[in-house]
């Protein structure tokens, strides 16, 4: 299993080890050598978000591989599932986002895609991060500034997602759009005017310092308090590199992906286009979700958290509809990747469809209270070695019971330990997560 890649690619402080120049155009040309290995032409799309370390870090990687022998070519800033769709459908062998999605601007990541559009598979990873660790930076490689730029390839993205879009609508809904400060800034407001909506654009004006600095998918008040004073129809936050979308309804009700995924499942199944009537989602999805899709004899198959184990089991079992309830949602029709414009168009096209609002379409859905605590941890100690942790988990098992579910985990991505509790009594979930997420803090927790 590779150490330094986690669930959704590379990713730490930018310019801190494995993220300083020298490591990265090490890994760019690491990655020109495992393409030739695996008898791939090294051709690379490369995209970044508005992360002011972005720059940099692209041009390093892109040094690299230049280095081993590739050739590369820049979207410039653009979303991580806009790079998915271009290596799927061009003349590459691999796709490079730089990004770290929803953290904060001092971090950055490394995502990278097959040609088949999907996250490489994990002895690809091996492969890298062998060579990262134990190859040195040969004399007189420098990161190089100036490479191929060409701006083509955003249209080309936003051709596939007005194609696969609702016609424009015949009432002109109003949208609000939060675009984090990210990648999404230049593209959304330029797809949905062009499809007719009438649009408020927030958070669209990046500085390289204020991508997801509250504000976009994991800080939606503004987004919800927007849509009300507007009077709005609906309201969609993005995260940084647009891979998320999470609602406000014409209310400012904060809506999420397992809402995404209720309506999506509903819809899909009216037209007979829920392939074998089942839904794909982790273990984080709420339990109302699986209630009430049981209850409209639809299916839920849950993962580890993750959008690469959604698309994994939805390969796998032959779905076409899965995500996350932080908002990634995979409509595999149409694209391999969870992209938040393109949720965005489908929720619009039920909208329209349906003549209802977004807060009609999920009365019927009700969320069971869950919490979730987030334990900032020294080191990801497993949680059977915690003294007292496997005593307490049974604990609140017992507790819970049939109708309560426990889902413990460290973060792929930053040094967290995730304490989710849900069940019909929110006073009971407070109170035991709290409990659980002390012993965790008491013996490993960032002090």
């Amino acid at each position: 299993m590779p150490q330094l890649f986690g669930t959704d690619g590379l990713r730490a402080r930018a310019g801190e080890f494995p993220l300083d120049e020298k490591t990265v155009i090490i890994l760019g040309r690491a990655l020109a050598r495992l393409l030739r290995r695996r008898k791939l032409l090294p051709r690379i799309v490369t995209g970044r978000d508005t992360r002011e370390s972005g720059t940099w870090l692209e041009e390093s990687l892109v040094s690299g591989f230049l280095a081993g022998g590739g050739q590369a070519v820049s979207a410039g800033v653009i979303t991580t599932p806009a790079i998915s769709y271009l290596v799927r459908t061009g003349d590459f062998s691999a796709g490079v986002v730089i990004s770290a999605s929803h953290n904060p601007f001092l971090d950055n990541g490394i995502k990278i895609f097959s040609h088949l559009g999907t996250k490489i598979p994990e002895d690809w990873e091996d492969e890298l991060e062998s060579e990262i660790t134990s190859e040195n930076l040969p004399p007189g490689l420098v990161r190089e500034r100036h490479f191929e730029v060409d701006d083509e390839l955003k249209l080309s993205y936003l051709d596939f997602l007005r194609q696969a879009g609702p016609p424009r609508p015949g009432k002109k809904l109003k949208l609000v759009i939060d675009c984090a400060n990210g990648a999404s800034s230049e593209l959304a407001p330029a797809l949905f005017g062009s499809l007719g909506f009438e649009l408020i654009t927030i958070n669209s004006r990046p500085d390289g310092k204020n991508i997801n600095n509250g504000c976009g998918s994991l800080h939606p008040e503004q987004l919800a308090k927007t849509v009300v004073a507007e009077k709005a129809d609906l309201g969609v936050a993005f995260d940084g590199d647009a891979d998320r979308a999470i609602w406000a309804d014409e209310r400012g009700r904060v809506l999420n992906g397992d809402h995404t995924l209720f309506v999506q499942a509903l819809h899909l199944k009216e037209k007979r286009a829920l392939k074998k009537n089942t839904v794909v989602a982790t273990i984080m999805s709420n339990m109302g979700l699986e209630k009430i899709l049981e209850e409209n004899e639809i299916r839920l198959i849950r993962t580890r958290v993750g959008d690469k184990y959604v698309l994994d089991e939805m390969l796998k079992g032959g779905y076409n509809l899965g995500g996350e309830q932080s908002g990634h949602t995979i409509f595999l029709d149409q694209s391999v990747a969870g992209d938040g414009l393109l949720t965005t168009l489908k929720m619009l096209e039920v909208i329209l469809e349906k003549g209802q609002n977004l807060s009609g379409l999920v009365r019927d859905f009700r969320e069971y209270p869950q919490v979730l605590l987030n334990v900032r941890v020294r080191e990801k100690v497993p949680l059977a070695e915690i003294p007292g942790y496997e005593e307490a988990a049974a604990e609140v098992r017992s507790r819970l019971g049939k109708n309560g579910r426990l889902e413990v985990r460290y973060s792929g991505t930053e040094m967290l330990a995730r304490v989710m509790i849900e069940g019909p009594d929110r006073s009971l979930v407070e109170e035991l997560a709290a409990r659980l997420a002390r012993v965790i803090d008491s013996h490993c927790g960032s002090r």
